[in-house]
């Protein structure tokens, strides 16, 4: 026996889809059989990995998302429900940081990323999990999926990105909350805490000298790759996560254990 990767008739919307993790979730989904809804502001980006998808023998929707727009958000899950139809999996990654000390916060950074890491996250998935209430009423036997992106930071304090690490910490108490609450609807929601994983993003940054000098920190001397996250999505997102529910996982290459 082995796990079931087979996404045939699923639909899987993922946020901040337009780059990094959230690209690489949703090729991922795609690439198993999911219909994935691709969403995030830069809907052009969006149109580009579409069209990716779609060359790969996959099928993908694009909806306009601002995480930090309740109306946003709102229309968004509609459109993406007319368009590829009932969210079955919901990955929420959308995600934001700033680089300071926290005597240097503003009230402008501070709203920057907790808008868009926590109040976003939150009724993104509470929009979801409104919808996915609904069907399940209607008919007990459906399961649901939602996997939020957490971090690494939510878990252990990172210097120099405080409220970034608040606004994740915020996310683990998310998940588990929804997770109490929901649960009794068929819906499991989890969350992955990645640690240091190199993308486009941040792939120049970990080439600098303080780059190399954070690498050099870490358990086995690397960073992990978009990739190494695969396994665990595809768990989450899956029938052979049924008892998993409230779960909060490193992947992290041992960096919460030092």
């Amino acid at each position: 026996m082995g796990i079931e990767v087979n996404f045939e008739g699923k639909i899987a919307l993922i946020t901040g889809a337009s780059s990094g993790l959230g690209a690489r979730f949703a090729k991922v989904l795609a690439q198993a059989g999911a219909q994935v809804v691709l969403a995030s502001r830069r809907t052009e980006r969006l149109k580009e990995l579409r069209a990716e998808i779609e060359a790969d023998g996959g099928a993908a929707h694009v909806v306009s998302l601002d995480v930090t727009d309740y109306a946003s958000i709102k229309s968004a899950i509609a459109h993406a429900e007319t368009e590829a139809g009932p969210i079955d999996i919901l990955v929420n990654n959308s995600g934001v940081s700033t680089t300071q000390r926290l005597v240097d916060v503003t009230p402008e950074d501070y709203n920057f990323v907790m808008d868009t890491n926590l109040r976003g996250a939150f009724f993104v998935a509470q929009e979801t999990a409104k919808r996915m209430i609904a069907r399940v009423k209607g008919d007990p036997s459906k399961k649901h999926r939602i996997i939020n992106i957490a971090s690494v930071a939510g878990l252990r304090v990172l210097p120099q990105i405080g409220v970034y690490c608040m606004s994740k910490a915020g996310v683990v108490q998310m998940t588990k909350a929804m997770a109490v609450e929901w649960g009794k609807y068929g819906i499991n929601t989890n969350a992955i805490c990645p640690g240091y994983i190199s993308t486009e993003i941040n792939e120049e940054y970990f080439a600098t000298e303080q780059g190399q000098k954070l690498i050099e920190m870490l358990p086995r001397k690397r960073p992990g790759k978009p990739e190494d996250l695969d396994g665990l999505l595809l768990l989450l997102a899956g029938e052979d996560s049924n008892f998993i529910n409230g779960a909060v996982i490193s992947a992290d290459d041992g960096m919460t254990a030092m």
